[in-house]
């Protein structure tokens, strides 16, 4: 598999200025020659150059399509292999036969994330640097983007090649003493274990405590609005939308299924998640809706529940700020332009003041109150240094998790003087974890999982 030359559409499909396929293999550069008719041969172009002609039709010589052709020839390429991006113009039709023609040649179909795995495989990138070109292309906000953009630089791996070269300087000592046991001082063994093990374990933790953090930045909080019908629950997600995804009337019961969105609060990325109004009705396809609310509030990170502030409060709001005082909730007091009559002390008695905030939608105001709200209940009050690096795989964290375990168990064996030979054995254990979150020790079946969930052409 390795061997085939591949290509694919490296850009979204649709209609846009330009289109990129991308080739890579062996054979990628006598492959496009054949189907491309330029002033110089790719055959003797320099690398990383870019030419100007047609696509061709080889049995008729038929112009098909006009395009610039980029070469790039092995290693300095993103696969390490020789790779020919064809950019031709971005409709439908003409993608479609450039690819086709190049199909015809016996180029195959890459699969989804082939370009990257070959990266990997190759050596080029290690697979938490892979991992990562799928969070960048997947980021939601900003600062995610560069979390993301400082595990493609490597900063993660840096880090966790950094431990496993602490282990394998334990493992070789050890080794050393059982080779040699007449030149062993225990204690002066056992110490040495202690120290490097407690180094790393420190700096596993210093990881695990932007876990948390990371892991928000990468996938988004989901977030639930809830509220009885009308209270603005809609007006609030188009509002932090800045577009109108949601049906907005005076009608109570107008949303009748969940609506989602990603937005971007102060750098956060959040999933909204607009529910119907939680109430007694006997519209079916409403009781539906209610049903999908309250699913969506088992499940969610966040919730803000947003109550009228011109109206005093229902029973069944009473009732859902004592299912929810327990949960990471936002009060949201909406309408605060009109007249206050919601009893602010019965909220307070369910919730601190700090979780919440009072807004008026009609006047924009406590919009900037809400993001400080939210990022003092996910990140205390502010996002963490730029400089530092979060982990925010679910993988990354489970393998560091693993490591920390069998580390703490080697410690425990040292305590009690169990014999060195045994120690080792966990200390070799967490190398070998740390290994794969690099990819250093990782089964195929797991590479081949990784790379599926990226999309064609990358």
């Amino acid at each position: 598999m390795l061997n085939d030359t591949i290509a694919a559409i490296s850009t979204p499909l649709g209609e846009g200025g330009i289109a990129v396929i991308r080739v890579s293999g062996e054979e990628a550069v006598p492959f496009v020659e054949r189907i491309f008719r330029s002033k110089t041969k790719l055959s003797v172009a320099q690398t990383h150059t870019v030419h100007y002609g047609f696509i061709i039709e080889p049995a008729s010589a038929e112009k098909v399509e006009e395009v610039l052709v980029t070469l790039m020839k092995a290693p300095r390429s993103f696969t390490m292999e020789d790779v020919v991006e064809v950019s031709c113009h971005g409709g439908i039709v003409s993608v479609k036969k450039v690819l086709d023609l190049l199909l015809q040649q016996g180029v195959r179909l890459a699969e989804p994330g082939e370009f990257t795995k070959r990266a990997f495989l190759n050596g080029r990138i290690d697979l938490t640097q892979a991992e990562a070109v799928i969070d960048l292309i997947r980021a939601k906000s900003d600062r995610a983007f560069k979390v993301a953009l400082k595990q493609v630089e490597g900063n993660l791996s840096k880090q966790i090649k950094h431990l496993r070269h602490v282990l394998v300087e334990l493992m070789a000592h050890v080794e050393v003493n059982i080779d040699y046991p007449e030149h062993d001082v225990e204690e002066m063994t056992n110490a040495f274990i202690k120290t490097k093990c407690d180094t790393v374990m420190l700096e596993i933790d210093r990881l695990l405590v932007t876990a948390e953090q990371g892991k928000i930045l990468r996938e988004g909080i989901e977030t639930a609005i809830v509220g009885k019908p009308n209270v603005g629950k809609s007006s609030l997600l188009n509002e932090l939308a800045q577009a109108n995804r949601a049906i907005v009337t005076d009608i109570p019961g107008t949303t009748r299924d969940v609506i989602e969105e990603f937005v971007n609060i102060g750098g956060i990325p959040l999933k909204l998640l607009d529910t119907a109004g939680i109430r007694e009705t006997t519209d079916l396809v409403e009781q539906i809706g209610v049903e999908r609310s309250k699913t969506a509030l088992a499940e969610a990170d966040l919730i803000l529940l947003v109550l009228n502030s011109n109206e005093e409060l229902q029973l069944d709001e009473i009732a859902l700020m004592k299912q929810l005082a327990d949960k990471q909730t936002i009060v949201i007091l909406n309408k605060i332009d009109l007249s206050r009559k919601l009893n602010v002390e019965q909220v307070l008695s369910y919730f601190p003041q700090e979780r919440i905030v009072e807004l008026s939608l009609i006047e924009n105001k406590g919009i900037e109150d809400l993001e400080k709200a939210i990022a003092a209940m996910f990140f205390e009050g502010k996002l963490e240094s730029s400089d530092l690096t979060y982990v925010s795989n679910v993988r990354h964290i489970s393998l560091l998790k693993q490591a920390k375990r069998s580390l703490h168990d080697a410690l425990e064996a040292n305590e009690q003087y169990v014999p060195i030979d045994m120690i080792q054995i966990d200390i070799r254990a967490a190398w070998e974890q740390l290994g794969e979150i690099i990819g250093d020790s990782v089964g195929e079946s797991l590479i081949d999982q990784i790379f599926t969930q990226f999309c064609l052409g990358k």
